[in-house]
């Protein structure tokens, strides 16, 4: 018996590190000081900028938007909704992302599938600014089923302490602003799997969706850190929720002190077509909608009253395309 025999193929590591090494040391900055293969990633934290830097970290996953990626055999886009994931759960606390580590985990490597996957990662790090220093490949026998595999990510940035967003400044009457989400981006698919893939096949196309909704399913998480950078700078923003699990509400009630609530306008917002086609089929209630559901919105910003023009003006100059979604009370 060996190693290999058992399941695993140690010359399939090293042909995924030689693969890689170009496209991750092409996300290198000054400040990463090893290359690929040492026992510890080193970073530099120079930060002479900043008053009083503080680290800002962040650790996630896709879910089960991956089971839509092995079914339809496409892994491009994986790695990016990763990144841009762990990008913006920092960037709403004002942080500004300085490297990534990924965590790639299957029962048989496919050097092939893992090149295309940390392929999107190096992506969406070179979009956002940061590096990848570091990272895990875990070949493990008899745990994933065939040809699957899981991915998680840890983000770390870094913010002037008193730049810090966290919510503590919004006040009742304070505005919402809402960006638009990009589709589900990496939330609710177990229930949107559940729904739809009995029903259609992931290639029937849907003129509503501008394509097969197989690819409306695999659309990339969206990065917001232009757009937040945008109005953090100017000192616009009260607080910054990122609607991920748990929807709207339940995401920008993580940052709102406690005795205020939020009025939301849900008709301010055209609600993209997927998610009629999920409620629709399913027959799912509203409330579980609302709850699973970024339901086209990606991210909340909160301004003072005063703000909301200054605000919206910056942002349409970003090419975003803002709306007022309800307010603080």
């Amino acid at each position: 018996m060996t190693y290999k025999k058992a399941g695993v193929n140690i010359d399939a590591g090293e042909e995924v590190v030689h693969r890689i090494k170009n496209t991750v040391r092409s996300t290198f900055t000054k400040h990463v000081l090893t290359d690929i293969g040492m026992f510890g990633a080193f970073y530099e934290a120079k930060f002479p900028q900043l008053k009083n830097p503080v680290l800002v970290s962040s650790v996630d996953g896709v879910g089960t938007k991956l089971k839509i990626a092995f079914l339809m055999k496409r892994y491009d886009t994986v790695g990016q909704d990763l990144v841009n994931h762990c990008v913006n759960d920092i960037a709403v606390c004002g942080a500004t992302p300085l490297y990534f580590m990924d965590y790639f985990a299957t029962g048989k490597l496919s050097p092939t599938i893992a090149a295309e996957v940390i392929g999107g990662f190096a992506k969406a790090c070179k979009e956002n600014g940061c590096s990848i220093i570091g990272g895990e490949t875990a070949e493990m026998p008899g745990f994933y089923a065939d040809g699957e595999f899981d991915l998680a990510g840890t983000i770390v940035g870094v913010v002037d302490k008193e730049n810090i967003v966290n919510g503590k400044a919004i006040k009742k009457g304070d505005v919402l602003i809402g960006l638009p989400s990009t589709g589900l981006h990496t939330n609710g698919y177990s229930l949107a799997r559940k729904v739809l893939i009995p029903t259609f096949s992931l290639r029937k196309k849907f003129p509503e969706l501008h394509g097969t909704l197989g690819d409306a399913l695999l659309a990339v998480h969206r990065s917001y850190l232009k757009p937040i950078q945008a109005l953090t700078s100017k000192n616009l923003v009260h607080g910054m929720s990122h609607i991920t699990g748990g929807g709207i509400i339940g995401n920008t009630m993580r940052i709102i002190p406690k005795g205020l609530s939020l009025k939301i306008d849900w008709l301010s917002w055209q609600r993209p077509f997927i998610f009629d086609l999920i409620q629709s089929v399913g027959q799912v209630p509203e409330y579980d909608m609302t709850r699973t559901f970024n339901l086209g919105v990606g991210l909340v910003f909160v301004v003072a009253k005063k703000n909301v023009d200054k605000a919206l003006r910056i942002l349409k100059s970003q090419k975003e395309k803002p709306f007022i979604m309800g307010e603080v009370v």
